[in-house]
């Protein structure tokens, strides 16, 4: 969740690039930020942090001449956001720095033995501990004292080290929490997330877990827990800085919505069947998707789209829930979404379907990210760089690559003929177009947006392939807006929701020309009876639903099945005027992270 980054170079310019690549990894999400400078001339680590924003920080900071430094943002998990509970952390000698990403299980057992051992220590955080232990394993070497404290050490981290007697040196360690190095000329880079970093280089190297990082001099020697060289794999991130700049928008997420015809159109484009030519379609019986939030979301999509063009029963899980689950059949086919490739619930999951012998398959939008290392196949969403906090273009990118593969698992396993995928594939390839048509339409939704940005409560819902579209609209709403919004089947009304309808509780109806058309028609007519203002989302021409509602948004004609993707953007969108008529910090909302990385 919290952001990471160190430099080491020839070039005085730690502070400037440090500060700069640290602005980038804002949309993780934080409540404190710091830095520590080796500075040159007077041989000291120099640390400075505070709670607040990157830019409070900046405030005030003096300059500092330094070829080495790290630097971080603090999402709290131990000890309230502060200044002393901010990053990075020093030992009691003050020459060893540190920041950390992740979760030290065994912290208090380590910090009682330390206290006990006569460190004292100035924080209430679990990362404290670690540059205490680096600081009784150092003599004299800092890589051989990272590797003794990492040995010590349960639970996630991605840690970089500094130490004042070892200017242009730092040192990284990872064990369930991402972090890239990066290399151009005598610069050398650690990031948890290549995007911080491409204003600087475009090659990476994306650390495994148990790996240990030695920057120096301008190069970078990668080491196992065992002290054994290891050959680092180096990758290009074709990403450019602009690509993660906001090109004229006014927020990340307006520009990331406004980009989907384009993802839309990459997504297809990148399609590899032979990514999947290794894959046991014949002796796959059921599938198992997998994930959290948004991902989830997209999950269930596919689960009516997969159980439809392919023929085979799927069950849908909460990443976080699938280890308390009972093991299931071992000729299960088990998807993985998640957009970072990173996310610490997802990783886990798939970890113990492999244990349990299932073939595994990651959709990701991130190459190099611990999920395309892990599972045994991985499609990509090629999507670009997802800055808002709020999922938006990488949710339909997933809905699409799940659309695809459900065509090519029921081609593959005789449920389709070749003649109804071109004809499917030739429908999937009109949906840019259909959401080029919708994004003309922003003036129609803020007007919507008006009506309802006073409500303190908004229902979703749907049914079908748009059932999940109701929750994930729901989700948007709430994520940015700080509404309560939920999510339900249609016909769920009966059974409890709709005791809480009135004038003052608006619904959102997403309408499909589908086997569920009529029975949804009538739902919104038992919302309308009571009161509650409906805001309809259904396909250009239905003459019907104006006899119930004056609002109504209008996608153009698609495949129903096809539906949930127009319909994202009108949901996107509604949230997005929604929160910035409300006044809301949309690309950063409180209390939430762009990539959890910790469970």
């Amino acid at each position: 969740m919290c952001g990471i980054v160190g430099y080491t170079g020839e070039s005085l310019e730690a502070e400037e690039i440090l500060l700069d690549a640290l602005k980038r990894l804002e949309y993780r999400g934080y409540d404190s930020a710091g830095i520590a400078l080796i500075d040159e001339g007077e041989g000291v680590v120099e640390v400075f942090k505070r709670a607040g924003s990157i830019e409070e920080l900046k405030q005030g900071l003096p300059p500092v001449k330094s070829k080495t430094g790290i630097s971080h943002t603090r999402w709290a998990t131990h000890g309230v956001p502060n200044d002393v509970n901010a990053h990075p952390h020093t030992d009691c000698s003050g020459k060893i720095a540190l920041v950390h990403n992740g979760i030290i299980e065994n912290y208090k057992a380590l910090k009682e033995r330390l206290i006990a051992e006569g460190h004292q220590f100035s924080s209430d955080t679990d990362s404290e501990i670690i540059a205490h232990i680096v600081e009784e394993n150092y003599h004299g070497n800092l890589l051989d004292a990272v590797m003794k404290t990492v040995e010590e050490l349960k639970g996630s981290w991605a840690i970089l080290v500094i130490h004042a007697e070892h200017p242009g040196e730092i040192v990284a360690a990872r064990h369930e929490s991402p972090l890239v190095l990066g290399k151009k000329f005598d610069k050398v880079f650690a990031a948890s997330d290549p995007t911080a970093l491409l204003k600087y280089t475009d090659q990476f190297i994306f650390m495994e877990d148990g790996q240990i990082a030695h920057l120096k001099d301008g190069t970078i020697a990668l080491y196992d827990l065992k002290g054994k060289e290891v050959e680092p794999i180096w990758q290009r991130i074709t990403w450019s800085v602009e690509d993660a700049e906001k090109g004229g928008f006014e927020h990340y997420m307006l520009k990331e919505i406004y980009e989907q015809p384009s993802t839309i159109h990459q997504c297809l484009q990148g399609w590899d069947e032979g990514a999947l030519s290794e894959l046991n379609i014949e002796g796959t019986r059921s599938i198992t998707i997998v994930a959290c939030g948004t991902s989830y979301h997209a999950g269930l999509v596919g689960k009516y789209v997969i159980e439809t063009f392919a023929g085979l029963p799927v069950t849908v899980e909460t990443a976080s829930e699938y280890r308390y689950s009972s093991p299931k059949d071992f000729s299960s086919l088990h998807i993985f979404i998640s957009q970072s490739g990173e996310t610490a619930d997802t990783l886990a999951a798939l970890r113990e379907a492999k244990r349990r012998g299932n073939e595994t398959l990651a959709i990701t939008n991130v190459m190099g990210s611990t999920i395309t290392r892990e599972a045994h196949h991985t499609l990509y969403l090629r999507a670009g760089p997802e800055i808002g906090v709020a999922a938006t273009k990488t949710f339909t990118s997933q809905v699409v690559i799940l659309y695809l593969l459900a065509l090519y698992i029921g081609k593959r396993r005789g449920k389709l003929l070749s003649e109804e995928v071109e004809g499917t594939l030739r429908e999937i390839k009109h949906l840019p177009r259909a959401v080029e048509a919708i994004l003309s339409k922003e003036e129609e939704i803020r007007n919507l947006a008006e009506m309802i940005k006073e409500a303190t409560s908004i229902f979703y819902i749907g049914r079908f392939v748009n059932y999940p579209s109701a929750l994930e609209g729901a989700l948007k709403m709430k994520e940015i807006s700080y509404i309560h919004a939920e999510g339900y089947p249609a016909g769920e009304l009966k059974h409890g929701p709709l005791a809480l309808l009135d004038s003052s509780l608006p619904v959102v109806a997403i309408l499909t020309d589908d086997h569920t058309y009529d029975k949804m028609l009538s739902n919104i007519g038992e919302v309308s009876a009571r009161g509650s203002p409906v805001i309809a989302i259904t396909e250009e021409g239905d003459r019907e639903v104006v006899k119930y509602t004056e609002h109504v948004l209008y996608y153009p004609k698609v495949m129903p099945i096809l539906s949930p993707v127009p319909v994202a953007i009108y949901t996107q969108l509604l949230a997005y005027w929604t929160a910035r008529l409300r006044g809301c910090e949309i690309d950063k909302p409180r209390n939430l992270a762009k990539s959890v990385t910790v469970e």
